[in-house]
């Protein structure tokens, strides 16, 4: 007789290969492991990302952005927060992806030694995913060179992929650092 609600996992937990193991049991072994990382995923458009928990200081929810003038195109604009100004990274700008016209949500990241706060605009937050960090893949080759510079891989989920993010990669002062990320402006005209 089989038991209702088992899920068999899909891949590599703990060293046990796919289908070894029931869900709930793969979830337990990545909690025993020392290399357990917790991500909040995040979407934009049909892509699932995450984010290391540790450097997420607070999701922000709903909000509308000031925009920037002349600012490059992945400044999403500015936003209040905690009596300073937040100036947030649109992440569908730096995927290349038009500019969706509904509120984004805005999650505040911050440095290990919370020197730099910034926001990321993406369009939904979803809930913490832990993975084992043995579960993730190296970026493939074939991938262009702004994905190879903003990605740090890819877990394979039972829903998908999720792709993880590096948000020291994502600072404002970092990306304006880079070429890759100065075409034009948030108002259209060129940089």
């Amino acid at each position: 007789m089989k038991k209702a609600g088992k899920k068999k996992a899909k891949s590599k937990v703990g060293g046990v290969p796919q289908g070894e193991m029931s869900h709930e049991a793969a979830l337990e072994a990545i909690r025993d492991e020392e290399d357990a990382v917790s991500l909040c995923s995040l979407f934009v458009g049909e892509q699932s990302f995450g984010i290391d928990t540790r450097r997420i200081g607070e999701v922000l929810g709903g909000r509308e952005l000031q925009r920037v003038p002349m600012a490059p195109a992945f400044i999403g604009g500015v936003v209040p927060y905690r009596g300073e100004v937040l100036t947030t990274v649109n992440f569908r700008a730096l995927l290349g992806l038009t500019e969706k016209a509904e509120t984004n949500c805005v999650l505040v990241l911050e440095d290990e030694d919370a020197s730099q706060r910034f926001g990321l605009v993406v369009d939904a937050v979803g809930g913490v995913v832990t993975v084992s960090r043995k579960m993730l893949e190296a970026n493939p080759s074939t991938l262009d060179a702004r994905g190879k510079w903003l990605f740090d891989g890819a877990y394979k989920m039972p829903s998908g992929l999720m792709v993880q993010l590096d948000p020291l990669r994502l600072r404002p002062s970092r990306l304006a650092e880079t070429e890759m990320f100065r075409q034009g402006t948030a108002s259209g005209g060129a940089a």
